[in-house]
Parts: structure tokens; sequence; C-alpha cells
């Protein structure tokens, strides 16, 4: 089945919608203004219950098909926030608010569930019910976190979720998931060296953290590629490195190091903790100087669930004609604490093969891909909880 008609009738109004979005970024839980329109456009449209203040500035929505005896529940997740970068795309529709952008495409992602909840609502062709969610703080603030600590999945009784993400590079409104780990675990780590600071001409009377603390970036490199299965995934990367002095002639009394640990498992997200502080706390005893590290875990590795996966890559297939396997990604995505709780799946809808890459200045959503995502959103629920 090609994209539904009625979602290639509300494309300019969607796009209308994604436009204003865009101009009117918000970051992390300050998403008061989108979460307000998406509120005011779910009551619009006539959803039987609407509630905000989940998951802080989260909004929820409940649309009940012509029947409700399956019993079925499907949750639909799209998140709302935007990141702090200065945007670069020259758009007529550009981000009005300095420092801020949807360089990621969320915008896009509410607009397309917002489109596909106006459907739902006016259609109903489905047994069951909908819970269509609008998830805030996506970009390191763990907002699906807060929203099932809220209680959401048993309130609404969700008993599966389903996800999706714009892709640059590939092809437009085509698909491509995978089933089990899918986008990788994110933690970060502080590190603080402390030796004994003083005068560049006289080495001998310090204990120094710089050389110190570069033999760790080093170091903790050797967790790849001699602690680690080859097979097995896990990406170190040391992205700060800030000593107390910055003067010419002065050997600084301490050196603070920050980065990022990537992994895609349970078992090599503990390996590189443990060896993160054992490398450090050998390699400061064996200068005579101490160390503290601060290990913080993030994002769960984000595991899509097999007999919802199958059934997300046929319905794209049915959409698009294509549903190609994902690769791993190694960035983090906190859908996956909702896969924490319940069995789903999520996957990444093409926005083209020209065009930068998300996170990036120059970014944008490609409106075109508008009917691909809305329908798969539809697809999901009529053909999971079809109709009598």
């Amino acid at each position: 089945m090609p994209t539904k008609n009625r979602f290639a009738e509300l494309h300019d109004e969607i796009t209308t919608w994604r436009r204003d979005l865009h101009e009117n970024p918000e970051i992390l839980f300050e998403t008061h203004r989108t979460s307000a329109i998406v509120a005011e456009k779910l009551q619009e449209f006539g959803l039987d219950e609407v509630v905000t203040g989940i998951g802080r500035t989260g909004v929820v929505g409940v649309i009940k098909g012509k029947d409700t005896g399956s019993g079925k529940v499907i949750g639909l997740r799209a998140d709302m926030d935007a990141l702090p970068i200065h945007e670069q795309t020259g758009l007529e529709y550009a981000s009005k608010t300095p420092g801020a952008m949807h360089a990621c495409g969320h915008d896009g992602h509410t607009a397309m569930l917002l489109g596909a909840a106006k459907y739902l609502a006016e259609t109903r062709n489905f047994d069951g019910t909908v819970v269509v969610i609008f998830q805030p703080a996506e970009e390191g603030g763990g907002g699906g976190r807060e929203m099932c600590e809220d209680g959401m999945m048993d309130r609404w009784g969700i008993q599966e979720v389903y996800g999706m993400h714009n892709w640059p590079g590939v092809p437009l409104g085509t698909f491509a998931i995978r089933p089990g780990s899918f986008f990788a675990a994110t933690d970060q780590f502080d590190i603080h060296f402390e030796g004994r600071g003083g005068h560049a001409a006289k080495p001998h009377d310090t204990v120094d953290t710089t050389v110190m603390s570069a033999q760790a970036v080093l170091a903790l490199q050797t967790i790849a590629s001699r602690n680690a299965d080859p097979v097995d995934q896990v990406v170190v990367s040391v992205t700060s490195f800030e000593t107390s002095s910055k003067a010419f002639n002065v050997i600084p009394q301490k050196v603070h190091i920050k980065g990022t640990v990537r992994t895609m498992s349970k078992e090599m997200r503990d390996l590189a903790e443990t060896r993160i502080k054992e490398i450090c706390d050998g390699i400061a005893a064996t200068f005579g100087g101490t160390v503290e590290v601060k290990y913080h875990r993030g994002y769960p590795v984000m595991v899509n669930s097999e007999t919802q996966t199958e059934f997300a890559a046929e319905v794209a297939k049915s959409i698009s004609g294509q549903c190609d396997e994902a690769p791993l990604v190694m960035g983090g995505e906190d859908f996956a604490f909702m896969l924490e709780e319940r069995p789903g799946a999520y996957i990444l809808v093409g926005n083209g093969e020209d065009g930068a890459m998300v996170h990036h200045p120059e970014y944008n959503f490609n409106d075109d891909a508008i009917p691909a995502g809305c329908s798969w959103w539809a697809e999901i629920v009529e053909k999971r909880m079809p109709a009598a």
C-alpha cells in the first residue's frame, strides 16, 4: 500500500505545523510553547483524552477505535526538543531563537505524529486504543525516562510502543530497521587527576599531572583494542582535557578529563566502567598522584523487540516498497527507556540522500518525508489492531 491519500491532502497543513515548530525551537524540558501547541491541536482533533505535564512537559493523547473489544493498546512516540546549535541554513523559517535549532528533525517527528493523530481521530478504523506520546528532552535530558517514571505505561495500559526517526543519507520516504540492539548506551566520565604543581623549569620537584593525564588518554584507548572482544562494540572518546593552569611556565596541580563511552551490551558497559577506573587508578599510583573517577550512566542500549520489528518492517514495505536492514548506531536514543518497559520497535525513515546529517547547523528536515512517516504511524495502528 502506498502512502495514504489523506496525508497527501494534509501535507501542506502538516508542513506548516512543522515549519512553525522549526522557527521556534525549545531545548530539553523547556518545550512549553511546543507542548501547548501539541495539546491544543490534539484537543481540536477530538481526542478522547489529552493530558499535559507527563515527564514535566510531555503530552499524552488517547484515541479510541470504533471498537475497543480487542483490549489492545499501542503507544506511538515522537520527540519535541531541539538542540543548542546556532542554525546556518538560511531558510525563511530558520530558528528565531539564537543558539537553539531543530538540528535533529524532532520538529518533523512531532508534526508527523500530529498528522497521524488527526487522521486516526477522524477515521478510528481500528479495534483498540492508541496513545500518542509527545516527549521532551530526548537530547540528553532523559525525557523518555521521566515519562515512564511518571507511570505513563501503566496509567494508559500501553502494551506495545513504536518510535521513528528521520535519517539523512537514506532514500527519501524509504525505511530501515533492525531487531535487537540498535542504538548504543551512552555514558559519560569525569576524571580529576591531582599531582604537585610547580615551576616548569623544575619538573623533578613536581608530580606532573599533564604527563599523567596524557598517559591516561592513551591508555583508555586500550579498552577497545585490548580488553574488549573484537566482535563487540565499544567506543571510548576523551573529548575535553583542561589543566588548572594556563601559564607557559607552570606545571599544573590538577587536570580534568571528560569524555563519553558508547556500548551495545550491558556486559561491555560494565567492562568499560571497570577498566576506566582501574586504568586511571593505576596511572595515578605510578606517577605518585591521585585521581577521582566519576562515571555517569546515561541512556541504555535501545533494543528492538523481534516480533514488533518484523511487523514494523512489513508495514514500512507496504508503504514505500523498501525497508532495509539498518546499521548499528553508536549514538544514543532515550526511546530505549520505553523499550525497557514495553516491547516495541524504532524505525528510520529516509530524509533523502542529499543534505547535512543530523546535529549539523545546516541540517533541515525534509518535508517530502511527511506522507511516508504519517502513513507508517497510521498503518501500525490499523494493521496491528484491525477493525472487525
